[in-house]
């Protein structure tokens, strides 16, 4: 992984790998903290709005094929008003809340999370540190839930080098200027790619 300082002293951006993001997932102390880990880093919600999510805002497209994830009160990066979105809902994130909603009796009405928006961020924190120790990798301490979020937005922009205004829309970013920290990042296979095309190894 990597980190990238900001203002605040001790305080880090940490830019995951899929690797690593798995690696949080295996030290997760429950299943709906592994849901917390995959609803932050493949679905891209913010911490608050994790505790929003209930069985009934899932989805299936049209064709029956898709799933999207309305995400009641999200966040209007552009002016600040809190409006709702479609989430895209990847099919392995569905079948696992599906599973936890069977497991843990979750009626239609009740949220998954059941957990404040300070608590969510408090099981990323937690995760991370377990991480930290099984994989004695102490930048796992400075992972944040925003982290799972970057990792989100770098994996479609870079990765998959998705058209920016459908990452916009799923994503709930309101303007090129908030999502342009993402593109401007480089993942290691991206730089390793680039290095192999020019012909150094």
């Amino acid at each position: 992984m990597r980190l990238e300082g900001t203002a605040k002293e001790g305080t880090y951006k940490v830019w995951l790998t899929d690797d690593e993001l798995e690696q949080l997932r295996r030290a997760a102390a429950s299943h709906r903290d592994d849901l917390i880990i995959q609803l932050g880093g493949y679905v891209g919600l913010r911490a608050f709005e994790i505790p929003q999510i209930k069985p009934k805002h899932i989805k299936r497209t049209a064709d029956g094929e898709h799933y999207h994830l309305r995400v009641p009160e999200g966040k209007d990066t552009k002016n600040g008003n809190g409006e709702p979105r479609d989430a895209y809902l990847p099919t392995d994130v569905e079948r696992d809340l599906h599973r936890y909603q069977n497991a843990e009796d979750v009626s239609p009405d009740d949220s998954f999370i059941q957990l404040t928006p300070r608590a969510v961020r408090g099981v990323v924190e937690r995760t991370a540190a377990r991480a930290a120790d099984e994989s004695d990798d102490s930048d796992f301490h400075h992972v944040s839930s925003h982290d799972l979020r970057r990792r989100f937005a770098q994996r479609l922009l870079v990765d998959e080098r998705m058209n920016p205004r459908v990452v916009m829309a799923v994503g709930g970013w309101s303007s090129f200027q908030a999502i342009e920290p993402y593109l401007n990042a480089p993942t290691p296979d991206v730089v390793n790619k680039a290095f192999e095309d020019a012909g150094i190894s």
